[in-house]
Parts: structure tokens; sequence; C-alpha cells
């Protein structure tokens, strides 16, 4: 912003320059047809201003440009890393439910090993249950492979 405000300070100065020319070539009484070296010098220095404006701007649409691509470059990273804390909150809740079905087919099947009596339909809806949390577990962690692997992917590319 500082680069602009210079540019605006330089071409006040050069606009005043030209201008008190013109009003010096007006008071010598040839306002009609100023002296060759002072359009010249105006006309010099207005193009190295107008030169120097073409830089900065240039300059600032490039800052420009490069903001936007990595705006976009972290929006894109955003999204991809909500869906996976998504993807991982589905897999804790489901474990959470799992484990909570777990310890109560435990319990019942523990109170009727208490009472001695064997329930095959118990010993199954635990086995499942069990065999239902192993599975849960093991997408909750193929799910943190998976935000590993997306995390080292850019790293391998920036080493290949």
């Amino acid at each position: 912003m500082s680069d602009m405000q210079e540019l605006a300070r330089r071409l006040s100065a050069a606009l005043e320059r030209i201008g008190t020319g013109l009003e010096t070539a007006a008071a010598d009484g040839s306002a009609a047809s100023p002296s060759e070296a002072g359009t010249a010098a105006l006309q010099e220095a207005l193009d190295a201003e107008r030169t120097t404006n073409a830089q900065l701007t240039e300059r600032v649409r490039a800052i420009k440009d490069k903001q936007e691509t990595m705006v976009s470059a972290l929006e894109e990273k955003v999204a991809r890393l909500t869906k996976q804390l998504d993807a991982s909150g589905v897999e804790l809740q489901r474990q959470k439910r799992l484990n909570a079905d777990l310890a109560e087919a435990n319990r019942a099947l523990s109170e009727a090993a208490t009472k001695g009596v064997a329930e095959p339909d118990l010993i199954n809806r635990s086995m499942q249950t069990e065999l239902e949390a192993l599975r849960a577990a093991r997408a909750a962690e193929m799910a943190e492979m998976e935000e590993i692997l997306s995390e080292l992917k850019p790293l391998i590319g920036e080493v290949a």
C-alpha cells in the first residue's frame, strides 16, 4: 500500500512540475511554444512516472494472483480436512454405540453365567457385537491412516 502512496506522491509531483513549467513558459510570453528542452524534460518525467505506474500495477496484480492461489489452496485443504474430520466423527460415534452394545451384551452374558444358565442367544449376540466393534475400530484406524497419508502425499511429492 505504501508503494501506491509513493506512486500517487510522485505523480502529483510530476504534474506539479509540468504545471510550473507551463506557467513559467506562459509568464515568459512563450506559452504558445515552450522551449524544446523544457518540454523534453517534462515528457521524460511523465514517461518515467508512467513506467513506474505500470511496474507498480504489475506488482499489485502479481501479488493479488499469488494471494488468490494461496487462498484457493487453503480452501481446498480445509474442505479436505473437514471431510476427513466428519468421517472420523462418524466412525467415532459408531464405535461408541458398539462399545455400549458390547458392554450391555457382556453384562447380560455375565448375569446368565452367574445364574448357571448358558444361553446361546446371548453368546451369539455378544460375539456379533464384539465383531462389529472390531470392524468399527478397523474402519476408524483406516480413516486415521488416510488422514496421515493425505498429509504425507504433498511432502512426498515435494521430495520426488
